[in-house]
């Protein structure tokens, strides 16, 4: 008598939180193994506000990658929601990709991960990567010894997998690939094959002009600024997209528009170009600027960025 019997599962499928503090590359480094921009990048810290999904699928099977917001000291409920976000990304996952930036010494927030990641109720496999290899490395030695100390410290048995790379150059990206897929495990892939992202088009629309501001404002105003995409027009050649962008005070309207309206102009050109390249079409956008006292306090407007 014959049986069917499913045929063993030959590819791996999990979650990877990528987690660590503020500015140590985690965005730049999913960029370059997805070999696709999924989550916004500028030199300004704090720049992810989300945790954003970015799927890899290939012949090995899916990696789902959790890009999630720097941990920094917060003051004010944006910060502060940042910061409960990505801590708890980091549960429920098949492992976590630790990352640091290898070119600085280590912080309080990095010494502060570690400690999470060494507490009884997280239990997926721990890669610590040392980031920005291409630049001078001379204090990864600093953040193994400080591992080690922390563990010494907490008589925790959890240990590290240390792996270096640079997102930036793609310097060890293809080894850290194909050894995260070696840690997830058996299984179907968990998104469709061609989906690249679950991120909502109007949040990723809105990041996209938050960070042509971040580059142009450098460290001038990017943590007053929040865009939010109301709607989306989808014509045959061209989507409309209409929104508005925030800041905490008058005196920084003029700022965000620029003489006469040039860097709204300008902002606008350069997201615009971007989104096209991102969804294959000719995108509009019609943006004002509006003053919203305190947004960054307010829970109503955090909720309606997706923040909360």
């Amino acid at each position: 008598m014959e049986t069917n019997q499913a045929e063993p599962a030959t590819t791996r499928a999990g979650m990877v939180a990528v987690v660590g503090s503020a500015n140590v590359g985690k965005s730049t480094l999913i960029n370059a193994i997805l070999g696709e921009k999924v989550s916004i990048v500028s030199p300004v810290v704090q720049t992810t506000r989300n945790v954003v999904r970015a799927i890899l699928t290939e012949s090995r099977g899916q990696l789902v990658f959790m890009d999630t917001p720097g941990v920094h000291k917060a003051k004010y409920d944006l910060g502060r929601m940042m910061n409960r976000m990505a801590r708890a990304a980091a549960e429920g996952v098949d492992a976590v990709l630790l990352v640091f930036d290898a070119s600085r010494p280590p912080r309080e927030e990095d010494e502060g991960w570690i400690r999470r990641l060494m507490r009884a109720e997280h239990e997926g496999r721990t890669l610590a990567l040392l980031n920005k290899a291409d630049r001078d490395p001379r204090h990864a030695e600093a953040y193994r010894r400080l591992w080690v100390s922390v563990a010494e410290e907490k008589q925790s048995a959890h240990t590290a997998e240390w792996m270096s790379a640079s997102g930036l150059t793609g310097q060890g990206v293809e080894s850290l690939t194909t050894h995260l897929f070696s840690l997830m495990p058996l299984g179907p892939l968990l998104f469709p094959a061609d989906v690249l992202t679950d991120y909502p088009r109007q949040l990723n629309m809105a990041d996209v002009v938050r960070e042509k501001y971040a580059h142009r404002l450098k460290q001038e105003l990017p943590h007053d600024v929040a865009v939010w995409i109301e709607k989306v027009e989808e014509g045959e050649k061209q989507w409309t997209a209409h929104g508005t962008v925030y800041v905490n005070r008058h005196s920084q309207k003029g700022i965000v528009l620029g003489a006469k309206g040039s860097l709204l102009k300008t902002v606008t050109a350069e997201a615009e170009k971007e989104l096209a390249e991102m969804y294959g079409r000719r995108v509009k956008l019609v943006l004002w600027v509006k003053v919203e006292k305190d947004w960054n306090r307010n829970f109503w407007m955090l909720k309606k960025f997706g923040y909360a």
